[in-house]
C-alpha cells in the first residue's frame, strides 16, 4: 500500500507521532502490528519496548503483545479489545489502562493473574463491569490482590480483606468457564467500527472525558488554563453537550502533546498563538 503524502513544511501535523499502522483481520478486526508498535514506542525491536500508548486506535486484535516480554506500561483505553489473553505474556507489566473497551466478562482477569508486577489497572467502562460496582471491584481485587490502584482509585487493606468474602474467584480461563456453564465461546470476534468510519456512539461520548480528567491532564503537563472573560462574549452560551465536547477535544489534544519533541511543541505553540491572535481580532472587529 502506497504511503500517504506527508504534510507540507511547517505544517503542525508534521510534529504529531506517526500514525498507527494497523491491519484489518478477519471479521473486520483491527490488528496492532509490529510496525505500529515500533513506531509508537520509537524502538528498534519489540524486546526493547517498555511503554506503549495506543489510546483510541480502533484496536480489536492485540496478539502482538505476546512478543513484548519487557513491556512495563500499556495504554489501550478507548478501543474494541475483547480478550486479554495476549497480555498474559507481558511478565514485566506494571500498569495497564483498558478503560472503555469491549471486555465481555470478568473471566478475562484470569489472563492477568500471572503478572507478578501489575500494580495499576484501569478497567472501567467495559461490559465486564456489570451493574454492581461493588461486586466488580471486589472480584477484581480478589483475583489481583497486588494491585495498588484500580480505576484511578487507591486500593486499601480493608478492601483486600473484604474481597476475600465478596469477590468471585476466577480459577479458569474464559473458554473453559464458558463450557462449564454450557455457553460455548464464539469463534469469531465481533467487528468493531472505527470512529473514522462512522461513530458507534453519540459524538459527545466518543472520548467521554470528564472535566476532572481534563484538569488532571492539564496539571500533569503543567498547563494553567487562562482567563476566559476575554472571550466570554465571543462564544455563545455553553450547553452541557458543548462543554463536554470541548473537554473531550481538549483532553485528546493534551494527551497528544505528551508525544511531541521540542521542535513539535514549538510548531504547536506558533499555531496556537496565531489562532489566538485571529480570535482576538475577530472579537475586536465585532465590537
Amino acid at each position: 500500500m502506497a504511503a500517504a503524502p506527508g504534510p507540507a513544511p511547517g505544517d503542525a501535523a508534521a510534529a504529531l507521532p506517526p500514525p498507527l499502522a494497523t491491519g484489518r483481520g478477519r471479521a473486520g478486526a483491527m490488528k496492532l502490528t509490529r510496525r505500529a508498535v515500533l513506531a509508537r514506542a520509537r524502538a528498534a525491536e519489540l524486546g526493547s519496548v517498555r511503554k506503549l500508548n495506543c489510546w483510541g486506535s480502533c484496536l480489536t486484535d492485540i496478539s502482538i503483545c505476546r512478543e513484548l516480554p519487557n513491556i512495563e506500561v500499556i495504554t489501550f483505553s478507548v478501543n474494541g479489545i475483547s480478550s486479554l489473553a495476549p497480555i498474559s505474556h507481558c511478565q514485566h507489566l506494571t500498569e495497564l489502562y483498558l478503560r472503555k473497551n469491549s471486555i465481555p466478562s470478568l473471566d478475562e482477569l484470569f489472563h492477568l493473574k500471572g503478572l507478578p508486577r501489575l500494580r495499576v489497572l484501569w478497567l472501567a467502562e467495559n461490559p465486564c463491569c456489570g451493574p454492581d460496582p461493588h461486586h466488580y471491584r471486589m472480584t477484581v481485587l480478589r483475583n489481583l490482590p497486588s494491585l495498588q490502584k484500580l480505576d484511578n482509585q487507591a486500593v486499601t487493606e480493608e478492601e483486600l480483606s473484604q474481597a476475600l468474602v465478596d469477590g468471585e474467584e476466577i480459577a479458569a480461563p474464559p473458554a473453559q468457564r464458558s463450557l462449564e456453564n454450557g455457553c460455548p465461546e464464539a469463534t469469531e470476534p465481533s467487528a468493531t467500527e472505527c470512529p473514522t468510519e462512522g461513530p458507534t456512539e453519540p459524538e459527545s461520548e466518543q472520548l467521554n472525558f470528564s472535566l476532572g480528567e481534563t484538569n488532571k491532564v492539564q496539571e500533569q503537563l503543567g498547563v494553567t488554563p487562562g482567563p476566559r472573560d476575554e472571550f466570554s462574549s465571543f462564544s455563545p452560551r455553553e450547553t452541557d453537550g458543548s462543554r463536554t465536547k470541548r473537554n473531550n477535544v481538549l483532553s485528546a489534544i493534551l494527551l497528544l502533546v505528551r508525544e511531541l519533541d521540542p521542535e513539535g511543541l514549538e510548531i504547536v505553540h506558533q499555531t496556537v498563538g496565531g489562532r489566538l491572535r485571529a480570535l482576538k481580532k475577530e472579537l475586536q472587529d465585532e465590537r
